[in-house]
């Protein structure tokens, strides 16, 4: 796995646990986030970018751009909107 992956991962691992979330390998430039048996988002390294897939649609993001820590935020960001408890208002 490139070294940008390796620091993604390291950085989703511990906020994935909150959630019960597991990582999964895919290969060399990729890993799937799990949750249960269901994919629940795949990231993958595509050289000059890192291409998160989500809900059957692709978002592409510039590494020289995105640091592995902008990169995590975004998971965070999402793993926030969907999974987080809803505040009754």
């Amino acid at each position: 796995m490139s070294d940008y992956m390796d620091q993604v991962k390291s950085l989703v691992k511990p906020e994935l646990a909150k959630y019960g979330l597991k990582i999964l390998p895919r290969g060399k430039s990729s890993f799937s986030i799990m949750k249960g048996s269901e994919i629940f988002m795949t990231i993958r390294d595509t050289g000059d970018n890192v291409e998160i897939s989500f809900k059957g649609k692709k978002y592409m993001y510039d590494k020289w751009y995105t640091k592995p820590e902008h990169l995590a935020q975004v998971v965070f960001n999402v793993l926030e909107a969907e999974l987080a408890p809803k505040k009754e208002g």
